[in-house]
């Protein structure tokens, strides 16, 4: 994977939260969610964002297992100085290759997306946060892992997580990262479409659950995305966001996706697996999934829930 030093990034796409942005909660009520396996935190989340995540789709599936470290992440600056062409080290800033990242996500949905017979794509923002943050879903902090709130319409993810997912999955590849954030654009997609509403009146847990086909679908969006993303252009429109992208990038990104299946995590956690509280689905059919998006570039064909075969 090139990134292009060229690019011109729209930081109107990303906010820098920073540290501590949760404050003293938003008024939404706590309930007490425990975490499988009853790591990280005491082993609950006590926020309503956990209880979104869970019936409307969006969270990374790794609550149990991110601890919080604030290692990746290069702090304070403003990311229209930092992310800036005038800065020549801009992409050494995880920060700013994770807008470049956003940007091309959000300019391949502007073209796919009203091919799915929908209107025009809505552009939504990605907030980076340290430790905790405020949400219109409620408060949530590290633990819960990348997620998107269908309340507010944004991506959150604290860039640590990044750390967890190469030292405890194994998941070390740098197009681990655009994966992480495609999958959350794609809960951003089935927000849009209505997609999201409709499964959260459907089962929540297990092999088949509406929540499964929610990831599922979710991976396959960002397998189309991987395809294209070449493509994608920067905020004058002249230069490309990424330069090349190689076979081992989609590796890359394929492993990451095996790393945390339903089954993956369940075995890490020490546990056995039990199908009946798969929420994401096994580390075969995430690879799988993401694959089919990118081997057929079309999210029209990332129909899950008008399967049987998942």
């Amino acid at each position: 994977m090139e990134l292009n030093e060229r690019a011109e990034l729209d930081t109107s796409q990303a906010n820098d939260l920073g540290r501590g942005s949760g404050g003293g909660g938003s008024g939404g009520g706590g309930f007490g969610i425990p975490i499988p396996g009853g790591g990280g935190r005491g082993g609950i989340i006590g926020i309503v964002v956990a209880v979104l995540i869970a019936l409307l789709g969006g969270g990374f599936g790794l609550n149990a297992m991110t601890n919080g470290d604030e290692g990746g992440q290069a702090g304070g600056g403003d990311l229209d100085q930092v992310c800036s062409t005038a800065n020549p080290d801009r992409l050494d800033d995880a920060r700013c290759r994770n807008l470049l990242y956003v940007n091309s996500i959000q300019a391949y949905w502007q073209t796919a997306y009203p091919e799915l017979g929908r209107g025009d794509y809505e552009p939504t923002t990605t907030n980076f946060f340290q430790a905790a943050v405020n949400t219109g879903c409620g408060q949530a902090d590290s633990g819960v892992g990348p997620f998107y709130c269908p309340a507010d319409r944004k991506v959150y993810i604290d860039l640590s997580f990044y750390d967890e997912l190469a030292s405890r999955f194994g998941a070390k590849g740098e197009f681990a990262q655009p994966y992480v954030l495609a999958h959350e654009y794609g809960h951003h997609v089935q927000n849009l479409l209505g997609t999201n509403a409709k499964a959260g009146q459907g089962d929540q847990s297990g092999p088949t659950s509406a929540s499964v086909r929610l990831e599922l679908q979710a991976d396959c969006y960002a397998g189309a995305w991987a395809r294209h993303a070449t493509e994608s252009k920067d905020k004058t429109g002249q230069e490309p966001l990424f330069t090349s992208i190689t076979q081992t990038d989609i590796s890359e990104a394929v492993q990451a996706a095996e790393a945390i299946g339903d089954d993956s995590i369940q075995e890490r956690s020490g546990g056995r697996v039990n199908p009946d509280q798969f929420t994401h689905g096994t580390s075969e059919q995430r690879k799988r999934w993401f694959s089919q998006g990118y081997d057929r570039g079309d999210p029209k064909t990332c129909d899950t829930f008008g399967t049987d075969q998942l």
